[in-house]
């Protein structure tokens, strides 16, 4: 057996497969984010280990049998937190989430040194974790001067889990500290925040083993025997491990929190001016590009609280069948904008409110808004060399057959639905777990899931979308200048 433990924004879901990929349970616990000032958002490591032992838990009192025969365990978390450890492991303060926006002038200022483009072949942006060790150690310096390890969401995990502090190249590569290109830490990156290697943690590839379960742990789970913990993924690359998306040409759609557009790529082909970012994958020599945008479901569960509807009421009053874009366009930069335009303080906007404007006409406008962010990344990955010719939709969003008509018929790409199964960062992660434990090829391991149905673009909606489209991006700097 093998354990996945993906830790999201929301909550940390624990997973458990047999040697043939079965899924044999899961069981989740949830989280909370504190935002205690505007564009704030920080979570406790402490509730990390609690929802942790709270989901394994369940999977002990329901499949007790098979979780002491785990032999390999895989962790995926959230991207580019700031986990800020003392000498004795002690934590030194919240964790800064990959969602928090405080540190952008710090992120303006490192992305000005053309060392980090050109190492990481990636923008700084306000989200990555090296402006937020800059933000603490202008408004922290106590803090700073006490960091003796900084450590990845998943990664305090593994420190729980294993005693060692381990990272490995996928989530590394969005610290602004990793050399992408030798997926090594770059000691010039690290000095020009004024951090040495010796607080980084040991780097291993993702398919590699990343430490052994602490004995208290095995044995408070009734396991026995060396339970090899794998180096994992962030949380985009362990979804592409779960969903096979680890060769040359394979893409997918994620419709979770934020949004990914994801391509796995058999070289590193960065073009940070794009705002696409250029990672290492799970595996080793791969990389892969996303486009990333910060409010996908996040847009519609806003909406959602607004009007005081469920998101999937909302959803189900647009039906299946696909409308012609209307007269209200949403720009959905409730937290500001990753990919194309890097913009932290940008905020979303509804454009074209008539009398006659209606809470169903508003849903439409935020779907499409997301829809149309998602094709601003599909225009960067171009720009960036890769050509994507269908998508696997994934995430939460994806259940929206709509929604999934409106991205087929922006992109002009067929949109894959997997069969049924949950094929996500939490199997990705139990993925890993299985090659780390085993040593078996990951490319065997890593395959797609069957496609259940596949959701075309409509033709004849075609051109009103890429009006639509063209309305949208004439947005951005028209608010942007305001």
């Amino acid at each position: 057996m093998y354990l996945g433990l993906d830790l999201g924004t929301s909550g940390v879901k624990a997973m458990l497969i047999d040697d043939r990929q079965t899924v044999i349970g899961s069981a989740t616990a949830a989280l909370d984010v504190s935002r205690p000032h505007p564009g704030w958002s920080e979570q406790n490591p402490a509730d990390w280990i609690s929802a942790t032992l709270d989901a394994v838990g369940i999977l002990k009192s329901t499949h007790g049998q098979a979780l002491a025969a785990v032999r390999g365990i895989g962790l995926s978390g959230h991207m580019h937190g700031a986990t800020l450890i003392g000498a004795d492991d002690a934590v030194l303060r919240p964790c800064i989430l990959w969602n928090d926006t405080r540190s952008h002038a710090e992120a303006a200022k490192l992305d000005a040194d053309p060392r980090f483009r050109a190492l990481t072949g990636n923008i700084v942006f306000p989200g990555f974790t090296a402006p937020k060790l800059a933000w603490v150690k202008n408004n922290e310096p106590d803090i700073f001067g006490k960091v003796a390890k900084v450590l990845l969401p998943k990664d305090y995990l593994r420190l729980w889990l294993t005693g060692e502090h381990v990272s490995e190249m996928s989530d590394s590569a969005g610290t602004s500290w990793l050399d992408t290109g030798k997926r090594a830490w770059s000691d010039e990156l690290l000095a020009a925040t004024d951090l040495t290697k010796e607080q980084m943690p040991r780097l291993v590839e993702g398919t590699e083993a990343g430490g052994s379960l602490r004995g208290e742990l095995a044995s408070q789970w009734g396991m026995s025997g060396n339970v090899v913990v794998a180096g994992g993924a962030g949380d985009n690359a362990a979804s592409a491990c779960g969903m096979g998306t680890v060769r040359e040409g394979q893409a997918f759609v994620s419709l979770g929190t934020s949004g990914v557009l994801f391509a796995a790529n058999a070289a590193y082909l960065p073009k940070p001016e794009s705002a696409v970012h250029a990672f290492c994958h799970a595996l080793p020599d791969t990389w892969h590009q996303m486009g990333v945008i910060l409010s996908a479901t996040d847009a519609l569960n806003w909406h959602a609280k607004v009007t005081g509807t469920s998101a999937g009421e909302l959803s189900a009053e647009l039906g299946d069948e696909l409308q012609a874009p209307g007269g209200v366009t949403f720009l959905p930069y409730l937290s500001g904008e990753r990919t194309p335009h890097n913009d932290a303080r940008i905020r979303g906007a509804f454009i074209g409110l008539a009398h006659e404007t209606s809470r169903k006409a508003l849903t439409q406008a935020v779907m499409e808004g997301v829809t149309f962010a998602i094709r601003d990344s599909l225009e960067a990955l171009k720009s960036a060399g890769t050509s994507i010719e269908r998508v696997t939709a994934i995430g939460g969003g994806s259940r929206s057959r709509y929604w999934l008509a409106s991205i087929a018929t922006a992109l002009g790409v067929p949109v894959d639905i997997p069969a049924d199964g949950d094929f996500g960062a939490a199997f990705g992660a139990a993925r890993l777990g299985l090659v780390a434990a085993t040593g078996s090829d990951p490319l065997s391991v890593f395959t797609a899931p069957k496609t259940a149905e596949t959701v075309d673009p409509v033709s004849a909606l075609s051109s009103s979308y890429e009006e639509a489209y063209r309305r949208y991006r004439a947005l951005y700097p028209a608010i942007k200048s305001l």
